[in-house]
């Protein structure tokens, strides 16, 4: 008999908070909200895999923020010639990094290299 988990979409915590995040790109406060997610979630029981992600989550939301302020002054510093460019990196570096969060959570297993600052 095949695993019937195998083809569903499973909605667990760490889902919940990569699908705010990148719903963000929609409702820029659902990154806000994820992060506290993150932070009330983290000092409830979870299971050992969820600890990773929560990790990863905050890491990602503070390490974007210091990148948006990076291309904002690189922005302002090129007259904002290069404003899309910088503020495209961030988008995609955000995103990949929910992605690979929520691919993860879906296999219910922990983030590797929690502490890395690109991917």
């Amino acid at each position: 008999m095949a695993d019937e988990r195998a083809n569903d979409f499973e909605m667990n915590r760490p889902t919940i908070i990569a699908l705010l995040y990148i719903g963000s790109f929609l409702a820029g406060i659902t990154t806000l909200i994820g992060v506290i997610l993150c932070y009330v979630w983290q000092k409830e029981n979870h299971e050992a895999w969820e600890d990773t992600h929560y990790r990863y989550h905050i890491r990602t939301f503070w390490i974007g923020m210091v990148y948006t302020i990076l291309a904002t002054i690189g922005s302002i510093i090129t007259l904002f010639l290069l404003a899309p460019l910088l503020f495209g990196a961030v988008a995609v570096w955000f995103v990949v990094r929910a992605v690979k969060s929520l691919l993860a959570a879906q296999k219910r297993e922990p983030i590797a290299n929690v502490e890395s600052w690109i991917f």
